[in-house]
């Protein structure tokens, strides 16, 4: 048998680490492709794909091959979430190993989130909370990975006033993705057909034009929050991992609001809200990058800021 290294080095923490963002990211998408095809009952059971089979059978036609596809991922990315876990904990960076663990418990929450969304018909409200658990998890590997390229979580790099601001975007930003949940289970993907292809699934029953433009004016003041950022940040001479991050969260912001308009106005087709999911997963990978970078290496100080030298986590 292999024998384990005693210890992990940091350039194979931190791929581990990139290889889980990528497949929690996969998992979101892939869900989407499951709930956009109609899928989601192409195994009507769970743990067993059917009543005697753990596989899908050929009498599920291809939504059982997409929904079972999406079970394996499940596989892949615990695999990828346990070799991690054994890495951190065999490396000396003990400030990655609460992620780490959340990291890897994660995966059964959702096991368990997604057995009963299978078992309930496809609630929409359970898989409001199957989507909503999946973007934590891709937020906390992020942050993981991000941090896994740093020698600790390093101290301050901005003033405290622009940190809440930066939390408040998160907060925001959050608040921006329940929403699209719900706008999503009020719409018409339901992830589930009948023999003739109509969405049987259940809707949470709120309006769809009221919704969508609640979404829509949160989304507004999503973007402009990240334009104050950016504002304030150039004013203040931030560190340039700082500004980097706040610009690039608002491109993407301004990418996927794009996105969302037009499939609105052209009444939801399958290709752009799956694009919409994907620009879900990258809204959180990167405002999880703007949230760990205002801490940072000494170095990333400005001379004249006046934040507080704490010591880095080793």
């Amino acid at each position: 048998m292999p024998v384990l290294p005693t210890a992990f080095s940091p350039a194979a923490v931190s791929r581990l680490a990139l290889a889980n963002v990528v497949a929690n990211g996969a998992i979101i998408v892939t869900g989407g492709v499951v709930r956009l095809t109609g899928s989601g009952l192409g195994c009507p059971t769970w743990p067993r794909c059917t009543e005697e089979s753990f596989v899908t059978t050929p009498e599920l036609a291809g939504h059982g091959v997409i929904e079972f596809g999406n079970r394996l991922l499940t596989f892949v990315l615990t695999a990828v979430a346990v070799a991690l876990l054994v890495a951190v904990f065999r490396s000396p960076r003990r400030d990655l190993r609460p992620l780490a663990a959340l990291a890897f418990l994660g995966i059964p929450a959702q096991a368990a989130i997604g057995g009963v969304t299978v078992l309930t018909g496809l609630n929409p409200w359970t898989v409001a909370v199957h989507f909503l658990v999946s973007v934590v998890l891709t937020a906390v590997a992020t942050v993981l990975w991000l941090r896994s390229r740093e020698p600790g979580v390093g101290q301050p790099l901005v003033r405290r006033p622009i940190a809440l601001l930066v939390g408040g975007i998160a907060g925001v930003t959050a608040a921006v993705l329940v929403l699209g949940t719900i706008v999503t289970g009020s719409g018409p993907h339901s992830g589930d057909v009948d023999a003739n292809d109509v969405p049987t699934g259940d809707r949470m029953g709120f309006d769809i034009e009221l919704v969508s433009q609640l979404h829509a004016d949160v989304v507004f003041l999503l973007v402009g929050l990240t334009i104050a950022l950016l504002v304030a940040l150039h004013a203040t001479d931030a560190p340039g991992r700082v500004r980097r991050a706040a610009r690039d969260l608002l491109v993407i912001q301004l990418l996927q609001g794009g996105i969302g308009f037009v499939q609105y106005f052209t009444h939801l087709p399958v290709v752009l809200v799956l694009l919409h999911m994907l620009g879900a997963v990258l809204v959180t990978v990167w405002t999880a990058r703007l949230v760990w970078s205002v801490r940072g290496p000494a170095s990333e100080v400005p001379v004249d800021s006046p934040a507080v030298p704490t010591t880095a986590a080793r």
